[in-house]
């Protein structure tokens, strides 16, 4: 905060934004849960407001990603389109009528833990069966470890194993393959499901992880549409933005520029 006000001298800080994976209430201000965090239920706005000097608005990070896209983005000429990242987890940001989409309490939309299989893989939330549990960087490296002959207890960070694992799929190692062919096949369940639920204009596919071809490859967006109904139906429309940090920080100033807007205007 001293930087942010080295950098700007005599000017006033009139909002933050952050953004943090998990249960965010952003009208209240808190976490419900948070991967992150630990505790649930925090007042997460009011320790960082305390903690920074000025006023913080705090949401879903998918919320700001999707942000990102209305404002600067693809969905700069859209009124419906949904947006979702893989990366650490799996999260889902929607536009509905050209406005974000957070449910009732802001807590919608957790597409990383609707359920594809019961009883299945351990998800980091501590429930089994969740989409983010064949998808996230975490599920993705504890079955690298397998196919790869590593031992867990000395095995390389989350991010170096699936370096790895991608380098070995794209030589041609069978196992390897099959762990991102079996991915793509989750993926284009949970895509699926949005595209049957909401009926989007458009799918972004956003994130880190999209370097990793084996999970937008064309079977696997043939295997979306062939899982939605076809009646009268046009194929889903998606693009795929492979997009770095600077994104994440859009999201979050366009989330401090709606709330410093809307108290300029007393709205």
């Amino acid at each position: 905060m001293a930087d942010l006000r080295a950098r700007a001298p005599g000017r006033e800080v009139q909002a933050i934004g952050i953004g943090l994976p998990g249960l965010v209430d952003h009208g209240r201000g808190s976490v419900a849960w948070s991967p992150l965090l630990e505790g649930t239920d925090l007042p997460f706005r009011e320790a960082c407001e305390a903690r920074l000097g000025a006023p913080v608005q705090i949401d879903n990070d998918s919320n700001l990603l999707t942000l990102a896209e209305l404002w600067f983005g693809a969905g700069r000429a859209l009124s419906d389109f949904a947006v979702v990242t893989i990366e650490h987890g799996v999260g889902m940001g929607l536009v509905q009528g050209g406005r974000l989409f957070r449910g009732a309490r802001g807590m919608g939309l957790e597409l990383g833990h609707t359920k594809v299989r019961l009883d299945g893989a351990l998800c980091r939330c501590g429930q089994r069966g969740c989409l983010e549990a064949y998808l996230a960087d975490y599920a993705l490296a504890r079955e690298a470890a397998t196919a790869l002959g590593r031992d867990p207890r000395q095995s390389q960070s989350p991010r170096a194993m699936l370096e790895t694992l991608f380098g070995e799929a794209k030589a041609g190692h069978e196992s390897a393959r099959e762990i991102f062919a079996r991915a793509g096949r989750y993926l284009a369940m949970g895509l699926a499901n949005l595209v049957q639920l909401f009926d989007p204009g458009l799918v972004i596919l956003s994130g880190e992880r999209m370097r990793y071809d084996f999970l937008y490859a064309e079977d696997v967006l043939a295997e979306m549409q062939r899982l939605v109904l076809p009646a009268g139906r046009p194929p889903v429309r998606v693009e795929v933005h492979a997009w770095g940090d600077l994104v994440w920080a859009q999201g979050a100033a366009a989330l401090a520029l709606v709330a410093a807007t809307d108290e300029a205007l007393g709205t």
